[in-house]
């Protein structure tokens, strides 16, 4: 059986306990927060564009997506989205019961607000610390991983410095981490890691990955709903570019990016499909 909810969905795995050195401050111990109707008391998501939800709106960087046609079928509007709704982990947090989106760290501050969670995810990150630079600013997984730590510490105020209250707390939470592919996109294709390049011609791994995603449902799967280029699939949407009228039929919004119902079909298997997600899936994680 489970004891502790501390795994990292996704590529990269870290430690939360290493982020406690300091030794308990002695006051009076509160009591952790109600779950309400959520399965875990909260949730902390770190990657690249595919789950950013608006951290990088304040930074010069090209990796941006706070404006129109994104967000155009999200609630909120342009919030720094890089699809048209909602984003994959959006889409598990409503799965996991919380009733608002986890909020981005460049806005998460107040101890209330970040008990439920934080999304540090930034568009254009990668694992490596240069990866991403040739498009502007950004956070790194490095950076990712000290804003949880300055999160930490603003949890511990709550807790009164009690260390093992906390760290109780952040057992039973669910952590994402999906970074990787800007390592490849971005940095440096790494051919001498995989045999993938020599074992199919570039058309034939077009075709083969074109029979594995066949089976989704989606009309369209060759082109982006909107951006530029050849099938949309060089430059992400231009700001105020009109994009595709049913969204719907489409697998891809931008050159990059799934579009909302890409998002969600893939959040409901890695919920609750027994062969989806390994070893167990996420709604047996969030009830162990």
């Amino acid at each position: 059986m489970m004891t502790n909810k501390v795994w990292t969905i996704g590529l990269a795995i870290f430690s939360t306990l290493a982020l406690f050195g300091s030794k308990p401050i002695m006051g009076q111990r509160l009591p952790p927060p109600q779950v309400q109707d959520a399965q875990v008391p909260c949730f902390f998501i770190f990657g690249d564009s595919l789950v950013d939800n608006g951290n990088n709106n304040g930074m010069l960087t090209l990796a941006r997506a706070n404006y129109r046609p994104y967000g155009i079928d999200f609630p909120l509007g342009a919030t720094g989205r890089f699809t048209n709704g909602q984003t994959y982990v959006d889409a598990l947090a409503r799965l996991l019961g919380f009733r608002n989106f986890i909020p981005p760290f460049a806005r998460a501050r107040a101890p209330r607000e970040v008990l439920r969670g934080v999304n540090f995810a930034s568009g254009a990150a990668g694992i490596r610390e240069e990866t991403g630079n040739n498009l502007g600013n950004h956070a790194s997984m490095n950076q990712q991983l000290n804003n949880f730590g300055s999160v930490v510490q603003v949890m511990l105020r709550y807790f009164r410095g009690d260390t093992s209250l906390l760290n109780s707390y952040l057992g039973r939470c669910i952590f994402f981490s999906g970074m990787g592919s800007n390592d490849y996109l971005n940095n440096y294709f790494m051919s001498n890691f995989y045999t993938t390049g020599s074992d199919y011609t570039p058309e034939a791994f077009a075709s083969l990955l074109l029979l594995l995603i066949c089976c989704l449902g989606f009309e369209v799967i060759d082109k982006g709903c909107c951006g530029v280029g050849r099938n949309n699939g060089q430059i992400t949407c231009l700001p105020s570019q009109q994009p595709c009228q049913d969204r719907r039929k489409y697998l891809f919004w931008d050159a990059f990016h799934p579009t909302e119902l890409a998002n969600v079909l893939l959040a409901q298997s890695s919920f609750s499909n027994q062969t989806f997600t390994y070893p167990v899936n996420i709604q047996q994680l969030a009830m162990a």
